[in-house]
Order: C-alpha cells, then structure tokens, then sequence
C-alpha cells in the first residue's frame, strides 16, 4: 500500500503534467484543486524537487513546475523519492534492506522467494510508466465512460 504522501505526490504531479509548459502553479491553487492539504503538500513538493522532478519561481508568477516532460519522469522515481521502497516486505528491497527477524534462513524462504517475484513485476511496471501514460490511460478510461453514461440513456 502507498503512503499518503506518496499518493498526494502522484495527485500533485499529474495536475502539474496536465499543466505542463503553462508556467508554474502556485501551491494554494494546487492544494485546493486536487483536495491536498496545503502544509503538507508544501513539504512533498519541496522533496520533490531535491529529486530533481520539479523546480520553483518565486515571487508574482511563482509557483512549482515539471523540470522534466511527463514522459520522462518515472513512476518509480516518484515511489522512491516519497515513500521509501517498493518491495513488500524489507527483505527482499533493492534500497532499504533489512533482514526480517523472524527469518531463520533466507535462501530457502519460499514467502522472500514470492515477494522478489512481486516486487520484480512491480518495478518493471513502475519502471516502464510514466505521469504521461498515466494521463493517457486517464483519458482513455473517461473516454469510455462517457460511452457508456450514453448508452445508458
């Protein structure tokens, strides 16, 4: 399951791709349009662009924007840069390992044999997506149900 933050972070960042090449979005517009609170929305922002995802103006027509096109910016990157890892269980994360304590031997656990394999599926489908194809797929799921709202009529 992802953190709040995480899923905040993905809200923020698509509505800044929709926006993407208009100029930068100021952090009060930002948090009201995608229901964020404003103080913590601040933080994540601010992480963000120590990543390298997002820069900042200040002053009149200040705001954050993209550094990069949505098709670049990577949803694992997103995942890792707020929420920590990606695996299941700590075990078997390529960055935040830790042994679980519980584990009597590693190379023959089945349950950290299954959780490589999720988490490998995982990150390939993390990895392979960006804030572009998730505005896509956006587009094409409103897109079909609008055609089903008119079939219902």
């Amino acid at each position: 399951m992802i953190s709040k933050k995480t899923k905040y972070a993905i809200k923020a960042l698509l509505y800044l791709a929709k926006n993407y090449g208009e100029g930068p979005i100021l952090i009060g517009h930002l948090s009201e349009a995608e229901k964020i609170p404003k103080k913590f929305l601040e933080a994540i922002l601010l992480d963000l662009k120590k990543e390298g995802i997002l820069g900042s103006k200040m002053g009149a027509g200040g705001g954050y924007y993209l550094i990069k096109k949505p098709s670049e910016v990577m949803m694992s990157q997103i995942l890792r840069s707020t929420g920590g890892p990606i695996a299941l269980i700590p075990c078997v994360s390529l960055n935040f390992y830790e042994r679980c304590d519980d584990c009597i031997d590693e190379t023959i656990c089945g349950i950290r044999d299954v959780m490589a394999d999720v988490r490998d599926a995982t990150l390939k489908i993390l990895s392979a997506t960006t804030l572009a194809d998730i505005l896509k797929r956006e587009k094409h799921l409103n897109a079909g149900a609008k055609k089903k709202t008119k079939k219902k009529k």
